[in-house]
């Protein structure tokens, strides 16, 4: 595949390129780096206010729970983006001279500031709480859209000079930084100002967004050729991969419907977590595993055939080479490869998102091994203090990959995400080994300087280690993601990649709550901590790939400069 080049790219490219922390002087004297940092925080404020902050007012006001269960299903619209994902490359006419990304992100961004006013308008009492309810699941589906297109604008952003692993980083430090704004900070500005002057505040921080918007650079677009070139195999059997993968697409956003349809009109509301994680596999197999596996047809099939060279005439062509098209590009590229991304994938983030709905219940609970902490302790530990230390971890991630290099980073990332479980796992137990560590360091000490008593600094300490290592495997987790995405395919690539992460790790919580009811929140954490060998087994296996996919170039470029 060939991207469009210009003379000041082929000068560019001419110049001695900067290493270590070179790259990182470099990156940050120019402004894609700003602009994917504001980017960055313009995905992550959305997500706080919406899926966090909106709850803390509903129960505030004594909105009952059902309620806020029915509210609970917008989130469904960050799991399941990949099904909307083709559209972000249409473009938008009366915005068209911003550019494909930035109109998009434009929409996005003021759709997202309205949703805040209407909210902060609003009272989720009484007749308002439809209106509220309506914003909120508006406001998280143009969040789940902007997710797309900023996925997309770093990946086609990204160069020699900036390499999307920097990149990825910096935006995990804008969306963390949004999650301490618009969750620790919203909470301190609403018991001052008030929930209405909360929100508005945040309508007022989108224009953030907007400026990183107006700051990025609208990427290159790509060469026409380079989607003609996906498209193999005979149009007969195109057609029918296309007419199954949409009817299966179809499928899954009827399912969708249907459920939020439910939790609006059903008296008590359907969970959003039971839906997952009875209806969720089926729905992956149908919109992504089923599509994946026609893809790999048509690769296998078109082996013997040239690919089609005339731009697409019909709605049918235009139709695959915005869904199939990224797909039949990936699965030509990975081979039986895709198996070891796919499980990677699949397995990189289970071990800290399989356990996250029983995080509060561990912190607040007495019994199970639960620590009996009080709120507003766990606001001080986890809201504030550990979204501090996941920022930190971001940072140390993305300095290492760009001083270590990716595979490093994402195997580090994986056994540092399973072994701090046992932190956890050791808190649950009575700290016997934290306790003595931090008598013996030095720690307790440090922590009663800030009044912090003993109890409340082991979880802190936890908490740290937890939140380092979860910061430093995401800011691998998305780099490795958005290397792994063609810069040609990437809204549908890299959204089909996020959903997967997303959704596997709802699938085994009700089993490990059984399993908390019975032997209590050790043998969880335990749990967790193995099931995150996986992980580590798979980046073991895709390094091995990698490196031998990396030879194999070499080899071929020596024996074709050998030829000349």
């Amino acid at each position: 595949m060939t991207d469009q080049t210009t003379p000041a790219a082929e000068v560019a490219a001419l110049r001695p390129q900067p290493k270590g922390f070179g790259v990182i002087r470099a990156a940050f004297r120019e402004r894609r780096t700003l602009a994917m940092l504001l980017l960055g925080f313009s995905a992550g404020l959305p997500f706080a206010m919406l899926f966090g902050t909106l709850n803390a007012w509903l129960s505030e006001v004594d909105v009952s729970v059902a309620t806020i269960g029915i509210l609970s299903w917008v989130g469904l619209f960050g799991a399941f983006k990949f099904l909307w994902s083709p559209a972000v490359g249409l473009h938008l006419p009366l915005l068209s001279r911003l550019g494909r990304r930035r109109s998009w992100l434009v929409i996005c961004q003021s759709v997202l500031a309205l949703v805040f006013i209407v909210i902060a308008a609003s009272h989720p009492t009484g007749g308002a709480i439809g209106l509220l309810a309506s914003a909120a699941a508006i406001g998280a589906f143009a969040s789940a859209t902007q997710d797309i297109v900023i996925d997309t604008w770093r990946i086609e952003a990204a160069d020699d000079h900036l390499p999307v692993d920097l990149l990825s980083s910096v935006y995990q430090l804008g969306f963390r930084t949004a999650a301490l704004v618009g969750g620790a900070g919203a909470l301190v500005l609403a018991d001052t100002a008030g929930w209405p002057a909360t929100f508005f505040a945040a309508a007022v921080l989108m224009g953030l967004g907007l400026l990183g918007t107006f700051i990025a650079p609208e990427p290159l677009v790509a060469a026409e050729k380079a989607v003609e070139r996906e498209r193999i195999g005979s149009p007969a059997l195109r057609r029918t991969a296309l007419f199954v993968t949409l009817a299966a697409w179809a499928w899954a956003g009827f399912m969708l419907i249907r459920f939020m349809i439910m939790a609006l009109t059903t008296v008590p509301a359907p969970s959003a977590g039971q839906f997952i994680q009875s209806w969720g596999p089926w729905i992956v197999a149908a919109a992504v595993l089923l599509p994946a596996a026609l893809a790999g047809v048509l690769v296998w099939r078109g082996r013997s055939t040239a690919p089609e060279s005339q731009p697409a005439n019909t709605v049918t062509e235009r139709f695959y080479d915005a869904i199939l098209a990224p797909l039949v590009e990936l699965m030509g590229r990975l081979g039986w490869g895709a198996l070891i991304v796919l499980g990677l994938v699949l397995s990189y983030r289970i071990t800290d998102g399989v356990w996250g709905p029983f995080a509060y219940p561990f912190y607040l609970g007495t019994e199970g091994g639960g620590l009996g902490r009080t709120m507003t302790e766990v606001a001080l530990a986890s809201k504030t203090f550990g979204v501090v230390m996941t920022i930190l971890g971001i940072g140390l991630g993305g300095w290492a990959l760009v001083v270590v290099g990716r595979m490093p980073c994402l195997l580090i990332g994986a056994v540092l995400s399973a072994a701090t479980n046992l932190l956890m796992m050791d808190l649950a137990m009575g700290a016997p080994v934290i306790d003595p560590f931090m008598r013996a360091t030095g720690l307790y000490g440090l922590f009663s300087v800030f009044g912090v008593g003993e109890p409340l600094a082991r979880l802190m300490a936890a908490i740290a280690g937890e939140n380092i290592a979860g910061g430093f495997a995401g800011a691998a987790f998305v780099a490795y993601l958005s290397a792994l995405s063609n810069r040609l395919f990437g809204a549908v690539q890299f959204a089909v990649f996020a959903s997967l992460a997303l959704l596997i790790g709802t699938l085994g919580r009700a089993p490990l709550g059984e399993l908390v009811d019975r032997e209590g929140f050790a043998p969880m954490f335990q749990f967790a901590a193995l099931i995150g060998l996986v992980a580590v087994v798979f980046c073991l296996i895709e390094w091995v790939r990698l490196t031998l996919e990396r030879r194999k170039v070499e080899r071929l470029q020596a024996k074709s400069s050998k030829a000349l």
